[in-house]
């Protein structure tokens, strides 16, 4: 029988943070948000380099959040819009083009939370 690991969400959070860096993600933040979205806890937000990049990106992080710690997803978005979306309920994780990250600004967006971890 396969064991789940049971992680907390600030400590799953900076995993997926050190996950992207190593996919080669880039200005990684992990956002506290929980005292100012009702909706989730922790954002990780990347950006990368290129769609073909954000798909795999995507992917990859499903399949290896999925496989450690037993918890499944899936990628919501398109890699031609320039963002995906990984939702694990409380840890919601927003890849990015730099075109996008830079329009949509979701650091300034939720300014009122605290960044955790910041990997550049």
């Amino acid at each position: 029988m396969e064991q789940t690991i049971e992680i907390a969400g600030k400590e799953l959070a900076r995993e997926i943070a050190m996950f992207l860096e190593e996919k080669f993600g880039e200005d990684i933040v992990v956002l506290d948000v929980h005292a100012v979205a009702f909706f989730t806890d922790y954002f990780v937000i990347c950006t990368v380099g290129s769609d073909r990049q954000l798909r795999s990106l995507a992917n990859d992080l499903v399949r290896d959040i999925r496989d450690k710690f037993r918890l499944h997803s899936k990628a919501e978005g398109q890699p031609e819009s320039g963002w995906m979306v990984v939702d694990l309920g409380d840890i919601v994780v927003h890849m990015f083009s730099e075109e996008k990250r830079s329009y949509y600004q979701l650091e300034e967006l939720w300014y009122q939370g605290q960044v955790v971890l910041r990997i550049q």
